[in-house]
């Protein structure tokens, strides 16, 4: 298969209807924009947002804090889930995902202090909770930061 050779599929590309055309067209005269009123203008019609005046809703809101659109969403796991794996293991992401563990794992993994651990495990994550940190090693294992 070559580049010219792709076409969309049959209808889920229909033409534009000719606004403006004549009565017979069916969209003549107001072309689908009714009688008069600012949406009827040339150029007219309002942003985004905007609520005829009333104080549009983003204002009305209250604003609290700081979203940080760029941050990077850490999946979290507790320590207690770490027993299902072999003792003398070394765990990552690879294996949290292969033993359902975690479902999906975009930009990393942090190991929370829930439960205890009965194995020694070298664990390898993003980041881990100074508790969970604590019970890793109490059990023999190692916490390594990647």
């Amino acid at each position: 298969m070559n580049l010219h050779d792709l076409s969309p599929v049959a209808g889920s590309n229909p033409k534009a209807w000719r606004k403006g055309r004549g009565v017979g067209s069916g969209n003549g005269k107001t072309a689908g924009r009714g009688h008069k009123g600012q949406k009827a203008r040339s150029g007219g019609g309002v942003r985004i947002g905007f609520e005829g005046g009333q104080m549009p809703l983003a204002r009305r809101l209250p604003k609290r804090g700081f979203n940080n659109i760029f941050a990077k969403r850490l999946e979290a796991i507790n320590v207690a889930s770490l027993n299902k794996f072999e003792d003398g293991a070394t765990v990552n992401v690879c294996d949290l995902l292969e033993k359902g563990i975690l479902s999906k794992c975009e930009f990393g993994v942090k190991v929370l202090g829930n439960g205890t651990l009965t194995k020694k495990l070298t664990v390898r994550a993003s980041a881990f909770s100074a508790s969970a940190k604590e019970k890793i090693e109490a059990a023999g294992g190692k916490a390594e930061v990647i």
